[in-house]
């Protein structure tokens, strides 16, 4: 198994996360984005969209870091990371369209903007986090985990840029059940995490 990625990429510790808490052996395939690996003709064979992550398993090779943890999670996890009932799919699934949209157009543009120096609607983008961070204050303080009673990839999906809200200039401490479920994902067993992320010693 190989993964196409880039280290500082929030897009990519989704992967990387989820192949080390399934405890899946696998080959990490750094792109140079400066160089422009991710647009070279034998990397947009794999993805034509020129984006990581991209996962090679055998001869099967899947796009968009949501679409990998939904086969990592089926092809090699416990139903509980992608549930089989139909409600709990979607509730699950609706958590992913979230990461791909709202958590990506407020902390992902923010960290982009504040790191990298990436020119973005800054008022747009601080609004969007306002909003996603009040939602998720109040789904997480009713419950542990975003789709139920058990961690699934819905919380793998939106974990990342909320874990990385330091380096987006978002303060997380003033919502509990974020910082919450922040830790509890922190705990798990096999966690990994990246540089610049939120941890209960780095705010107190």
């Amino acid at each position: 198994m190989k993964l196409y990625e880039f280290p500082r990429s929030g897009q990519s510790h989704k992967a990387r996360l989820m192949l080390s808490l399934l405890g899946l052996k696998y080959e990490s395939v750094a792109l140079n984005g400066q160089e422009g690996e991710h647009k070279s003709a034998a990397f947009l064979a794999k993805n034509p969209f020129g984006q990581v992550p991209v996962l090679e398993d055998g001869d099967i090779v899947i796009r968009d870091s949501q679409a990998v943890l939904v086969y990592l999670a089926r092809q090699y996890g416990a139903e509980h990371w992608l549930p089989l009932a139909p409600a709990a799919m979607a509730q699950v699934m609706a958590w992913l369209s979230t990461a791909a949209n709202e958590v990506a157009r407020g902390p992902g543009l923010l960290r982009m903007h504040h790191k990298f120096g990436r020119d973005i609607n800054l008022a747009e983008a601080q609004q969007t986090s306002a909003n996603l961070l009040g939602i998720l204050q109040a789904q997480l303080a009713r419950q542990q985990w975003l789709a139920g009673d058990q961690i699934s990839i819905a919380d793998i999906a939106v974990y990342p840029y909320l874990a990385l809200a330091p380096e987006a200039r978002l303060d997380v401490q003033p919502y509990p059940a974020i910082t919450g479920w922040l830790g509890r994902i922190q705990s798990l067993e096999h966690y990994v995490g990246m540089p610049g992320m939120w941890a209960p010693a780095a705010t107190a």
